[in-house]
């Protein structure tokens, strides 16, 4: 839903300011070619997106997702799109015949509050990806992507808050987060094991924490920054000066937005890197900080109470985008402010609408 120029003055909305970006070293042969693409989980926040961006760059996708298409995030007309169960292996063939490349986006997911309390759901993502690995194989796809996750990272290594940044080599000896981390860490290694045995051109990115318009804010599977500017909006709106924090607040993270994550996930599945990197931002901030950052563009100050009982994961998390770096000669740069002033205005939008319920955003 589009910001009137009345809110966008108000809010001072600006697009975050960034340098003009060539995509680094792509994998040559298919660096300039219009390509058949398959978007799993393209009903999804990051799936979404990355559609819009594909299509927007000529190429002819096939969005699929197992939710009804009343129900995706965003939707494209230009698009196939395609509504599979894809922890089915017959439809993961489906979705992937014909393709040049796969992205696996899909899983069964959310914040914090949902993966603690949804182990045994986030494990079954792992039928997903290994249906989708056998049909890529299968009908002879050039590249798989799999969007792996920062919560495969070792717990031992981010007891504290002030974690210097998790490196690559920091996922063993393994302890990842229970349930969603192990999920992710198990499928990382069978991506390895098919390209190593069966010659499917596999790419693994480690997420950490994004975020930005056109995804989830409320509902339970919502992520920190997403739920930090709901229930700061909703005590403008409501006149309720409050705000609960779960935690002490002083667990910190790394939040990358959404225009960085599209931008690496391209560069890492066209590049030559054959191991799981991070792609994240390296700058991190305390939950208290976060709240600081909403209230100063919201102009407002709110009273914090603290929920100690609540989910709160590990307590101190950053990426080390050393890898990243040197690989592609870039890392995701758009500062957290920036990104947030975009995002608390859409979650603006769609509140003081009445709209919110409202999933569907046709972009064509």
């Amino acid at each position: 839903m589009a910001l009137s120029r009345k809110r966008k003055a108000a809010l001072k909305v600006k697009r975050p300011e960034s340098k003009a970006r060539t995509m680094p070293k792509l994998f040559p042969s298919h660096a300039n070619d219009r390509q058949k693409i398959v978007v799993c989980g393209a009903g999804g926040f990051i799936g979404g997106h990355l559609v819009k961006k594909l299509l927007n760059d000529g190429h002819a996708v096939r969005a699929v997702d197992k939710k009804p298409q009343s129900l995706w995030y965003q939707r494209s007309g230009q698009a196939e799109n395609l509504t599979l169960d894809l922890e089915k292996h017959d439809h993961c063939i489906q979705a992937v015949n014909g393709a040049d490349f796969v992205y696996n986006l899909a899983a069964d997911m959310g914040g914090m509050g949902f993966i603690e309390l949804n182990k045994g759901l986030c494990m079954l993502s792992v039928l997903i990806n290994t249906h989708l690995l056998m049909a890529a194989r299968h009908c002879g796809v050039a590249r798989f992507f799999y969007a792996s996750s920062a919560c495969v990272y070792a717990g031992y290594k981010q007891k504290t808050t002030d974690n210097p940044g998790l490196c690559e080599a920091d996922a063993y000896p393994a302890d990842p987060e229970d349930g969603y981390g192990w999920e992710k860490l198990f499928s990382e290694r069978m991506c390895r094991h098919f390209r190593e045995d069966f010659g499917v051109e596999t790419r693994v990115a480690r997420y950490h924490n994004v975020y930005g318009p056109h995804g989830t804010y409320d509902g339970g599977r919502e992520k920190a920054p997403a739920a930090i500017c709901r229930k700061v909006i909703q005590a403008k709106l409501s006149g309720k000066r409050e705000i609960e924090i779960w935690g002490d607040g002083e667990q910190t993270r790394s939040f990358m937005y959404i225009d960085d994550c599209i931008f690496g996930t391209e560069a890492i599945t066209k590049s030559d890197i054959t191991y799981p990197i991070n792609l994240g931002s390296a700058e991190m901030v305390s939950i208290n900080r976060l709240v600081d950052i909403v209230e100063e563009i919201a102009g407002i100050r709110l009273k914090r109470s603290y929920n100690l009982a609540a989910p709160k994961g590990v307590r101190g998390r950053s990426s080390d985008n050393s890898q990243l770096r040197k690989e592609l000669g870039w890392e995701p740069s758009i500062r957290l402010h920036a990104g947030l002033e975009r995002t608390y205005a859409w979650i603006y939008d769609e509140m003081a609408s009445g709209q919110s319920k409202r999933s569907v955003v046709n972009v064509a």
